[in-house]
């Protein structure tokens, strides 16, 4: 009698599943091949769902970093706007010390009165210097500044136009920034 059993080479199920002498060792193999997939996926999507966790938490503990830092800036800010004066208060103070001193002195002569206002002025200057308030106090002959002197009139003069004739009162600055420019005569165009 013939052999009916198709050989291996004719059955393609059996050519794809070369070694294996069964269907049930077939069907096993492509269990065992899912559920290891099944198995690698499931353990790549905890993998993934552990490193997602862990940039959330990056990611809440850098904000809430960032809002305590600006929150500790805006503190900042705040203590420097209300104590920026304090400085500049306790350097005037020996100012108001020397006034006071001096106006309890019932029987100063102009002399002494002279000389005490002196001091007096040249501790507010330094205290002004200190704090950077500088004078703008502009030769005659110089240049006229718009942005540091302010022209009360023009007036005929020998000096070249547009120049500083005299000064009026002087002016200040604080670090390159005008807080009274100085009052000044300017010589007219010839």
């Amino acid at each position: 009698m013939a052999d009916t059993t198709p050989s291996p080479a004719a059955n393609p199920a059996n050519s794809a599943a070369e070694g294996y002498t069964s269907t049930e060792e077939l069907l096993a193999a492509k269990a065992a091949n899912e559920t290891d997939a099944l198995g690698k996926a499931q353990s790549e999507l905890a993998s993934l769902q552990a490193k997602s966790a862990e940039l959330a938490d990056q990611y809440l503990r850098a904000k809430a970093e960032t809002e305590n830092a600006r929150r500790r800036a805006d503190e900042e800010i705040s203590k420097a706007r209300k104590f920026a004066v304090e400085s500049f208060a306790e350097s005037l103070l020996p100012v108001a010390d020397s006034l006071e001193a001096g106006l309890i002195i019932k029987d100063a002569t102009p002399e002494q009165i002279r000389e005490g206002a002196q001091a007096t002025l040249r501790q507010l200057l330094a205290a002004l210097e200190r704090n950077k308030v500088i004078a703008i106090h502009p030769a005659s002959g110089d240049k006229f500044d718009p942005h540091q002197h302010q022209a009360i009139s023009v007036v005929p003069s020998e000096n070249e136009a547009n120049t500083v004739v005299s000064v009026l009162q002087k002016g200040y600055s604080i670090a390159d920034r005008v807080l009274r420019p100085a009052l000044v005569t300017v010589s007219a165009p010839k």
